[in-house]
């Protein structure tokens, strides 16, 4: 044995001196017990754990771009839903698909309205679960080309509509299928190309490529509004093809995805896509450590076989209990109401008196982007539950303002007899005031929470199933708004006030605060039945003391008002 001050043998020896001065300077080599000898030395394991070398953000601009080229397809799916809402609202778009009034106007009847605007979520809603797995048998990179080919499919035949309103509806459902497959496939590459250390900025790109979108798409309208022919609709709809294509020239510098690679045992290529990412040599030891993870995870998923649709439900720990809060947290993301403003705002407030309806939604576009951007802050600042609790207050408040004024102001002389400029504006500023609500809590944080609380074996399954949930609320929102607006007006916005008063309790009492730990540490707590609002002071095992009482965080004698208006 060889004799050393500290007993400790390396796990791997090298012939290079530079690089045992690389391991030497990165590695965090573990303790030997107290009262362990030279003999309990032979068989100590050491495990150590290297850092990159490269720790400046300068070393991570390549991929930053690419990863922004990713995220991109967020963009695809913003602009439709910015367009659209000005497209049924436009004078050529009308006359080609709507109908006629005796007096010779157009319009589009609640149903052909309905099913334009919201087909494409039940596109999206097919496109997650089906086309997604385009990503495990063609890879992420190709996969996601082959979705947006899908989607330009689905543009050209709606630009390609004269007069028939089932084409483009038809149109409308491929694009979905396309944007779909997008919303899947676009994370799910960021996430597993992304250096870890800025993986969370950069998937958190995609919401905020999502908001840029809508945001565009409502300066577009704007801009084409005063032709009178198909310039109106088809320029926006034309542009859809540069933003595909951009998105296909951006998979061109994006590597593929390690993880994927070691699947289909291309051992090489997955060495050189982390050397790429990472921007080390591919026989540093730092590469060598994450091919080695890995590899692991890779075999220990094959070892367990393939996961079953049946283990959302009767998968241990508490499968059940959190395939449902996936798909409530989505569901009632669209239940706040945010496609209300979204989809039907140049509608919305001609309906306030407003003489230029396209600008409102400009300015909506402009509030929506500045509040994404500072989601980034507030998800990891404050934490979910906070922000969903917080979020949801702010909405129901900005709700009673809105839906209140909008019944007993908007109209002083009665519906159709003209409208009061004060209401309208206060109406707008409230719809405003929501937007920021929404847009700093729910409209990212629904995303993280399904993302940090299925663990790896169903993750995938989990979180399509509570993405379909979210996209088929979309359609029935899309579709039915048109009729419910028609029959009760702004008493709509009551019904969303009341949804958001739903999930103020159902967060307070079904969601734990995930924030800061790992899968394997949501699981354990799941595991200890800890309860949601005393998650957020729960301690991981391995952090705990030895006063610490794992027992109290299951059982609550509290009584039931002062729970609710805990700190936790």
């Amino acid at each position: 044995m060889n004799s050393t001050p500290d007993l400790l043998t390396p796990q791997k020896s090298s012939s290079s001196n530079s690089q045992n001065e690389i391991q030497s300077q990165n590695a965090n080599v573990m303790n030997i017990p107290e009262g362990m000898g030279k003999e309990g030395s032979e068989d100590l394991e050491i495990v150590t754990e290297l850092s990159n070398p490269n720790t400046g953000k300068s070393a991570y601009i390549g991929v930053s771009i690419s990863c922004a080229m990713v995220a991109f397809g967020g963009f695809v799916f913003g602009w439709d839903t910015g367009t659209i809402s000005g497209f049924v609202a436009q004078t050529d778009f009308l006359r080609r698909f709507g109908q006629k009034h005796h007096d010779g106007t157009h319009y589009l009847s609640k149903v052909r309205m309905g099913l334009i605007v919201s087909i494409f979520n039940i596109g999206c809603a097919i496109g997650g679960i089906v086309l997604s797995k385009l990503g495990d048998t063609r890879g992420r990179k190709q996969g996601l080309i082959i979705v947006v080919v899908i989607y330009i499919v689905g543009i050209i035949i709606q630009i390609a509509s004269v007069k028939a309103w089932y084409q483009y509806f038809i149109g409308r459902i491929i694009s979905g299928l396309g944007v779909g497959g997008i919303a899947v496939l676009s994370p799910m590459l960021i996430s597993e190309v992304a250096p870890k250390d800025m993986r969370g900025t950069l998937v958190s790109c995609y919401q905020l490529m999502i908001t840029l979108g809508i945001f565009l798409g409502y300066c577009t309208n704007y801009g084409t509004k005063n032709y009178s022919n198909s310039v109106q609709w088809r320029v926006p709809l034309g542009l859809c093809f540069a933003w595909a294509l951009f998105m296909i020239g951006g998979m061109t510098f994006v590597p593929e995805s390690p993880r994927y690679l070691v699947e289909v045992g291309k051992i090489d290529e997955a060495r050189a896509s982390l050397s790429t990412v990472n921007k080390v040599a591919g026989d540093h030891p730092f590469i060598q450590q994450e091919l080695d993870l890995i590899e692991a995870s890779v075999e220990e998923a094959r070892a367990a076989g393939s996961a079953t649709w049946g283990e959302l439900f009767t998968g241990k720990p508490a499968m059940l209990q959190r395939t449902m809060l996936g798909i409530m947290i989505q569901s009632l993301q669209q239940l706040t109401g945010d496609n209300y403003f979204f989809y039907y705002g140049t509608i919305v407030f001609n309906a306030v008196g407003m003489t230029d309806s396209f600008e409102t939604s400009i300015v909506f576009g402009v509030v929506n982007l500045f509040s994404t951007g500072c989601s980034l802050y507030t998800v990891d600042r404050f934490g979910r539950r906070n922000c969903l609790l917080y979020g949801a207050i702010g909405m129901i408040c900005c709700y009673v303002v809105y839906a209140s004024v909008g019944v007993t102001r908007l109209w002083p002389n009665g519906q159709g007899n003209g409208s009061s400029k004060g209401a309208g504006n206060c109406m707008i500023c409230f719809a405003c005031f929501y937007i920021f609500c929404f847009a700093t809590t729910w409209a990212p944080i629904a995303y993280v929470v399904i993302s940090e609380t299925f663990p790896l074996r169903v993750k995938s399954k989990a979180m399509s199933v509570a993405t379909a949930a979210n996209w088929i609320w979309g359609f029935l929102i899309g579709f039915f708004t048109p009729f419910i607006t028609g029959a009760i007006n702004f008493y709509y916005g009551y019904v969303f006030m009341g949804c958001m008063v739903f999930a103020y309790f159902y967060v307070f009492f079904f969601v734990p605060e995930t924030k800061g730990l790992t899968l394997e540490e949501v699981n354990e707590m799941y595991s200890e039945g800890v309860l949601p609002w005393k998650s957020a002071s729960w301690v991981p095992p391995s952090k705990r003391g030895a006063d610490y009482d794992a027992n109290a965080f299951a059982h609550d004698d509290t009584p039931l008002y002062k729970r609710i208006f805990s700190r936790n």
